[in-house]
């Protein structure tokens, strides 16, 4: 595929869609197209004035909001390049993150701001309040008295009114540093990923194919962090490209927060990471289904697809009812989760994708695509399994093409561990591809465990047989002592509800553990449960932070 200028796309579409509706703050206030336009060339005024350069770097540190896209694509038109940094990392985290990447500006909230010091960042020029864009920081008078005559300057710079015309964005070339995306560290450090201006041409070209329905009159809820990459791009990069209109969850999204968006806006398609998903399952879905009556009538012919038909029905509704389909990604779907949406004809798909490919490697359409399988890969890459034989025996997922980072940023060591010498992206996945081309993972090569008799062991299959057990919210399965355990977090609440005291509860979960072990080969079996007190420690993502607890 000949590749495009990505800043000359957004200057394109934003010339075209100036009265349309851009970026909206859930509950909030609207930007048009126009307005976005309006404050990146007054941000890029402050870059000029603060002898930013192309190529240097710039931090974005903070919640979801209209304000976040706007600086994002401030940086990225001035030539800049963006480093998003998730905001739930920890003050220490984020001093270090901005000095590696050697950022000279720094956007940031002022819940961020309270635990963050500039003398800890000595190379920042400015640190930029990101509601506002009024300045926390400044290293010289200069950049002040820039920002108080910022009206002043862009008057003198558009003297004839700011319109569609004086648009003209930073022309970027295919293998060029677009962005820097710190990985959210499963296991262990973050790095730094390097991506060029091609991955994200890929990613959108790949997005306007699979979704030729969202165009200007779409709508979509931004409720995954705009700074993890599958967030950034497919509720945001990609919708800006086609004059739809965004609308960013700004409080944490919690489960009903995101239903009540959903129901509000009616976004035309969804973009979800399963916990949410397994959670309206799990509470809302599983307590009707388990009713003697429903579940009796469930087994009738005839009757059952009534059911079916109703529950779909309200479930399309719960989510806006508009949407074309509902994307799944960012982690392992639980499975019992899935069979029953694909029995119910719910329209979802699971996707698969790393920050490392700016993120898609593989997707199939809901219509076609098989069960527990993640599609089939993307265009202009290749994919192929390090296995003898790929559709019976796990391997490795490799990657090769136009999503691929270019390497991780000041660590060449890590960037050779990941490549081969032909230019093959080793992912760290496992998994299997059939003879049709769908892709079905298995786990992590780093999390699989080898069992009694050599076995390959993916405690992420177990898990999500573990996380089905009545009373767990999420598990984790780990080798221990040559066994397997599974470390629980138990719905301590609904135990409460229900007059379980908390000894009452661990002795009901070693006994469902009996029932469980039967639907695991023998080799998979685990030998005792863990009762954490408190939640996992997680990633922004939700994943888990498996490395805090495994056992020597």
């Amino acid at each position: 595929m000949e590749f495009t200028s990505v800043n000359k796309i957004y200057e394109k579409s934003f010339k075209e869609n100036w009265d349309r509706p851009a970026l909206s703050n859930y509950q909030g206030v609207t930007l048009h197209y126009r307005d976005v336009a309006r404050r990146i060339a007054k941000i890029h005024i402050i870059y000029e004035n603060c002898g930013l350069k192309k190529g240097d770097k710039v931090a974005i540190c903070s919640r979801n909001q209209a304000n976040w896209g706007v600086s994002f694509l401030s940086v990225l038109t001035y030539g800049a390049v963006p480093v998003p940094i998730l905001h739930e990392f920890k003050a220490g985290n984020i001093h270090h993150l901005v000095n590696h990447s050697e950022a000279k500006i720094l956007f940031v909230d002022d819940v961020v701001w309270e635990g963050l010091t500039e003398t800890e960042m000595p190379e920042l020029q400015a640190v930029v309040q990101i509601n506002t864009f009024h300045l926390l920081y400044a290293k010289t008078e200069h950049i002040r008295q820039t920002r108080e005559h910022l009206n002043e300057l862009f008057g003198k710079k558009y003297p004839m009114n700011f319109t569609q015309d004086c648009l003209n964005y930073y022309e970027d070339s295919a293998d060029e540093l677009a962005l820097i995306n710190y990985t959210s560290g499963t296991s262990g450090f973050s790095k730094g990923v390097m991506i060029p201006y091609r991955a994200l041409f890929s990613n959108i070209k790949f997005a306007n194919k699979v979704l030729p329905g969202i165009c200007n009159t779409s709508n979509v809820v931004a409720m995954l962090p705009s700074a993890h990459m599958y967030g950034m791009m497919f509720e945001l990069l990609f919708e800006l490209t086609v004059g739809a209109h965004v609308h960013f969850l700004t409080r944490v999204p919690s489960p009903k927060i995101i239903m009540q968006a959903l129901a509000e806006v009616k976004p035309d398609i969804v973009i979800a990471v399963p916990l949410i998903i397994e959670k309206v399952y799990k509470n809302k879905l599983k307590p009707i289904l388990e009713k003697g009556g429903i579940k009796f009538m469930m087994k009738l012919p005839g009757l059952d697809q009534v059911i079916m038909k109703k529950i779909c029905t309200e479930l399309r509704e719960a989510f806006g009812g508009r949407f074309e389909e509902v994307i799944i990604g960012g982690a392992a779907f639980n499975k019992e989760v899935e069979s029953f949406f694909k029995k119910i004809n719910f329209p979802y798909t699971v996707g698969y994708g790393m920050t490392e490919c700016a993120p898609i490697i593989t997707y199939d359409d809901w219509k076609t695509a098989k069960e527990f399988s993640c599609g089939k890969v993307a265009p202009n890459i290749e994919i192929k399994i390090d296995s003898p034989d790929p559709e019976q025996i796990p391997g490795e997922v490799m990657v090769r093409g136009m999503n691929v980072f270019l390497g991780y940023y000041k660590n060449e060591e890590a960037t050779r561990s990941v490549f081969t010498d032909d230019g093959w992206f080793r992912t760290g996945d496992m998994g299997i591809m059939d003879k049709d081309g769908y892709l079905f993972l298995r786990g992590r090569s780093k999390c699989m465990i080898l069992g009694p008799s050599g076995q390959n062991i993916y405690p992420e299959e177990i898990e999500s047989v573990v996380n089905n057990m009545p009373y767990v919210i999420d598990s984790l399965v780990v080798e221990d002592k040559g066994g397997l355990t599974a470390i629980i977090y138990p719905d301590f609440h609904q135990g409460e509800v229900d007059g379980l005291s908390r000894t009452e509860l661990e002795k009901y979960l070693n006994q469902s553990l009996v029932v469980t072990n039967k639907e695991l080969p023998n080799y998979a079996r685990i030998s005792k449960i863990e009762i954490l007190p408190e939640d996992f420690e997680r990633t922004p993502k939700r994943s888990i932070k498996r490395y805090l607890y495994q056992r020597n």
